[in-house]
């Protein structure tokens, strides 16, 4: 009991001390591929910098991954990635990640935050859980997770059409 009521406090001070941080968001001000606002998850939006300079923006890793999984996606040159604490843009591939733990994510069921630096990253894992980890890992994580509710979707659609027939 007293474990859950810790957890709880512990994350209404992450949301509160979310809300007491103000972004500047870049455009688009809605996620490419889902419509939410960016601002309103400042501190998990993404930006994809394409190869011949264009730029889209997403809420979370998840949806970003989504769009990678198209196959007209255009080629990716550089991805950007708010700092979870700071909610200031980063690499992608520099950032440190953390997957999993006891914060609810961004359109997954399975967490993936960014920092800037290994202190913080730390910091967190050591209040919520989690494990440390690399972009790559972080987007291979995300990728099978959108490929497996593709799969379930799918499964869905025939499951429907054969009680059609």
């Amino acid at each position: 009991m007293k474990n859950g009521v810790l957890i709880i406090i512990l994350s209404l001070l992450a949301t509160f001390a979310h809300a007491n941080i103000t972004a500047t968001v870049e455009s688009p001000q809605s996620c490419t591929l889902c419509g939410m606002n960016r601002t309103n998850f400042a501190y998990s939006r993404m930006l994809a910098v394409f190869a011949d300079g264009t730029a889209t923006g997403f809420c979370s890793l998840h949806c970003l991954a989504v769009e990678m999984q198209q196959k007209d996606c255009k080629r990716i040159s550089s991805i950007k990635v708010a700092d979870y604490s700071t909610y200031k843009l980063t690499d992608a591939k520099t950032a440190v990640w953390v997957i999993g733990g006891s914060m609810n994510g961004v359109m997954t069921s399975e967490a993936k935050w960014a920092f800037v630096g290994m202190e913080e990253a730390q910091k967190f894992v050591a209040t919520y859980g989690g494990r440390i980890s690399t972009f790559v890992q972080a987007l291979e994580a995300a990728t099978n997770e959108v490929k497996a509710q593709a799969a379930e979707e799918l499964a869905i659609e025939r499951e429907l059409s054969r009680e059609l027939r």
